[in-house]
């Protein structure tokens, strides 16, 4: 009986091109998706961005829809008034879903600026450095010979002005009382201060040499009177007393060390502080020292009964300053 022979089978040498084809249409579809995902809503993205923006109290970016016309909030008869029907697209629009309608009612043109708080900040910034050049300016054309003479210092900082005056020229040793030459430069100081809305904070320095009197117990209580007593001398020339403040550093804030009687008279000193911005925001307040330790009450600023009563006045404020001990 014959045997049946096994037909030979012919390799196809095409057979790959059928998973290729898979392969690239799988490849193909995988980068469509990718680059649909990638694709982002700017419109959707713009609401996003100005949600999380008022959530966190920022400032809005996106101006309300401007309404036409008046609305009124009952119609005839008292009955409510009814929604405003849409307007009909015009023939040969785009055909825009109406979903993006409202999207498209809210969202600013591109041409126009969006307000930016930083540029706001800045602004102000600049406004209060300017009031503040333009304090120090009006002070020191008005006390130039003083300032000169190193008796008043004038400092521009950049969120205050300070304007230090040594106090041998105010009080007489262990005194809290303004001496008389000294008024009528505290009084013009004043008026020009009161010309600004800015607040002051006056504050009162001393030297290390110890001080235990019955008005006075340590150099807190005699720094924080002596800025008390300036304090009054500016109410009296015009300033109101809500812009003022009043903080006694006592002889923990030297500008130089206490070792020779030329530093001691450097470091007896009252600084008035004009703050930058008109509501106050201090950012040395948390800083300041109590004015009294202890909780003792801050004296007042008259003399105390039975202190040494002031030199006598000198013909000049600057002859009184270079009598001073």
């Amino acid at each position: 009986m014959a045997r049946k022979h096994k037909h030979e089978e012919h390799l196809n040498a095409e057979a790959w091109a059928i998973p290729y084809g898979d392969l690239v249409t799988l490849l193909l579809a995988l980068f469509v998706v990718m680059y649909a995902m990638s694709s982002v809503n700017e419109g959707k993205y713009r609401v996003l961005s100005e949600s999380l923006n008022e959530a966190f109290h920022g400032t809005p970016r996106v101006s309300r829809p401007i309404q036409i016309g008046e609305q009124s909030a009952h119609g005839i008869g008292g009955a409510p008034a009814a929604a405003p029907s849409r307007p009909r697209r015009e023939q040969g629009g785009t055909g825009m879903p109406d979903s993006l309608h409202g999207l498209g009612a809210v969202l600013p043109s591109a041409g126009v600026p969006m307000p930016m708080k930083e540029r706001g900040e800045s602004a102000a910034d600049a406004g209060e450095r300017e009031a503040l050049r333009r304090i120090a300016h009006e002070v020191e054309a008005a006390l130039g010979d003083l300032i000169s003479k190193d008796i008043i210092i004038v400092r521009r900082k950049d969120n205050r002005l300070e304007i230090e005056i040594k106090t041998d020229i105010l009080f007489a040793s262990g005194v809290a009382a303004v001496a008389e030459p000294a008024r009528p430069v505290l009084a013009k100081l004043g008026g020009i201060l009161a010309q600004f809305p800015n607040r002051i904070r006056v504050e009162g320095h001393t030297d290390d040499m110890p001080i235990a009197t019955a008005a006075f117990p340590s150099n807190w209580e005699l720094s924080a009177a002596r800025a008390t007593s300036v304090v009054h001398v500016l109410i009296g020339a015009g300033l109101l007393p809500e812009r003022l403040s009043v903080a006694g550093y006592g002889e923990f804030q030297p500008v130089v060390a206490n070792d020779s009687v030329e530093h001691r008279n450097r470091n007896r000193r009252v600084v008035l502080v004009v703050l930058a911005s008109e509501d106050g925001g201090d950012p040395l307040a948390a800083q300041a020292p109590a004015a009294v330790s202890g909780g003792a009450e801050i004296p007042s600023a008259a003399p105390a009964v039975g202190a040494a009563s002031p030199p006598a006045v000198a013909s000049g404020l600057v002859d009184h300053a270079a009598a001073a001990p």
